[in-house]
C-alpha cells in the first residue's frame, strides 16, 4: 500500500470517528433536551394541581361564608297584619299599627344606672341596658315586668309584648287577659303582661320594636286574640328589629 493510499484511509478513519463523536454529542444533547422538556411539564402540572386546589380551597370558603351570611341574615321580614286582624281592630276600635311619635327609634346599650326616659307608655325602642333583656321564657307575668329598659332589649330582640290594664277602670276582662296570655304561649318571642301606665281609655297595648297598637276596653276575647295573633305573625321574630338573630327563641 502506498503512502497516500495510507493516509487516504487514516483521513476518512479520523473522519469516521469524528463523527461517531459527533453523533453521540447530539444523542446526549436531545436527551437532556428531553429531560428538560419532562422537567417543564411536570413543574407546569403541579403549578395547575396547586391552582385547582387553592381554587377549591377557595370555594369551600365561599361556600362557607355565604352559609354563615345566610345564618347571620335569616330572620324573616316583617309581615303585613293579616287582613282578619286589621278588621278585628277595627270593630274593637283599637288605633292601626303606629309608630310612636316623638321616637328615635335608637339603640343605643348604656351603663347599668344611667337614668333613661321614654317617651310613650309603653316604650318601644330606646336606650337600655346592655346586659338586662327580658326573657322569652315566661310567656305571661301576672305582675308587671320590673325593668322596661330590659323589655325594649327583648324587642330589639324582635320580641313582642302584649301588654294589657289588670285592674281598675278600662280594665280589660279576664278573659280578654287569658286570650292574650293564649297568643303568648303559641308564638315565640311573645310575652304578655300587665301594664300599670297604660294612657286612659287603653285596655290593651301590643308593642313591638317601634311599632304600637292600642285598644279600648269594649274589645272583646275574640277579638284581641286575633288582634294579638296578627301582630305576633307581622313583628315577632323578624328584621323590624335592629337585632332579630340575637334571640335563642326564634
Amino acid at each position: 500500500m502506498t503512502n497516500k493510499n495510507k493516509k487516504r484511509r487514516a483521513a476518512r478513519a479520523t473522519e469516521s470517528k469524528q463523527g461517531s463523536a459527533s453523533s453521540a454529542s447530539e444523542a446526549r444533547r436531545e436527551r437532556k433536551e428531553e429531560a428538560r422538556a419532562a422537567r417543564e411539564a411536570q413543574r407546569k402540572r403541579a403549578q395547575r394541581h396547586a391552582f385547582v386546589r387553592r381554587a377549591a380551597v377557595f370555594s369551600v370558603a365561599g361556600i362557607v361564608g355565604v352559609g354563615v351570611f345566610y345564618w347571620l341574615t335569616k330572620a324573616a321580614s316583617p309581615g303585613s297584619i293579616p287582613q282578619a286582624a286589621v278588621a278585628a281592630a277595627q270593630e274593637a276600635g283599637c288605633t292601626g299599627v303606629q309608630r310612636p311619635d316623638g321616637n328615635a327609634a335608637s339603640n343605643q346599650h348604656v351603663a347599668e344606672g344611667t337614668p333613661i326616659t321614654y317617651a310613650q307608655a309603653p316604650a318601644t325602642s330606646g336606650q337600655h341596658y346592655g346586659n338586662q333583656v327580658l326573657p322569652g321564657t315566661p310567656d305571661s307575668y301576672d305582675q308587671p315586668v320590673g325593668s322596661e329598659p330590659a323589655v325594649v332589649h327583648f324587642l330589639e330582640h324582635s320580641g313582642v309584648m302584649l301588654y294589657y290594664r289588670a285592674d281598675g277602670d278600662g280594665a280589660a276582662s279576664p278573659k280578654v287577659i287569658d286570650a292574650l296570655k293564649g297568643v303568648a304561649s303559641d308564638r315565640q318571642m311573645t310575652v304578655s303582661a300587665p301594664y300599670d301606665g297604660l294612657p286612659a281609655g287603653t285596655a290593651v297595648a301590643l308593642a313591638a320594636w317601634d311599632q304600637l297598637q292600642t285598644c279600648p276596653d269594649g274589645i272583646t276575647p275574640g277579638q284581641a286574640r286575633t288582634i294579638a295573633n296578627g301582630f305576633a305573625e307581622a313583628f315577632a321574630c323578624t328584621s323590624n328589629a335592629p337585632e332579630p338573630n340575637a334571640a335563642d327563641d326564634c
